[in-house]
């Protein structure tokens, strides 16, 4: 697999090979861990993640109301590894202050997974580079902090 540009379905079998080895108690690397803390925290996906087969290929359709499962639990990876190493500057005290303000890690990490998307939405519309700065602007004003 592709660190930096993992396929769609590279990405899912991450996701089902984790669950499987977490399901039979198998040991787990450090990345795998986490993703299973994020699919524990989302047992709407369980079911998805117990059929590999049927889902691998699965299309998604956010226009008419679906949620990509694997969209999801990624964004949440992302944030949670951005946080671990405060990549973007300033990530770890927006994830703070709405920790605070939610009172529930889901709810934070779900507005730092918004700020996310709508940045990588603006570049792949724009066919641009994703803009660093207003994606760090769009966190700290998301988390009520001040902006630059």
């Amino acid at each position: 697999m592709s660190l930096f540009n993992p396929s769609r379905d590279q990405v899912r079998q991450f996701f089902f090979d984790a669950w499987t080895r977490f399901r039979a108690q198998q040991a787990l690397s450090n990345i795998e861990a986490l993703a299973v803390s994020i699919m524990q925290a989302h047992p709407e996906y369980h079911g998805v993640l117990d059929q590999p087969e049927r889902y691998l290929q699965q299309a998604y359709f956010p226009e008419m109301g679906e949620t990509n499962p694997f969209l999801h639990m990624s964004l949440h990876l992302s944030v949670l590894e951005q946080i671990s190493i405060d990549q973007p500057p300033s990530i770890a005290a927006a994830y703070a202050a709405l920790l605070e303000q939610e009172g529930d890690a889901q709810a934070a990490q779900h507005a730092l997974m918004d700020c996310l998307a709508e940045v990588v939405w603006q570049a792949q519309r724009n066919q641009q580079p994703l803009d660093a700065l207003a994606y760090i602007a769009s966190l700290r004003r998301r988390a009520g902090l001040h902006v630059d």
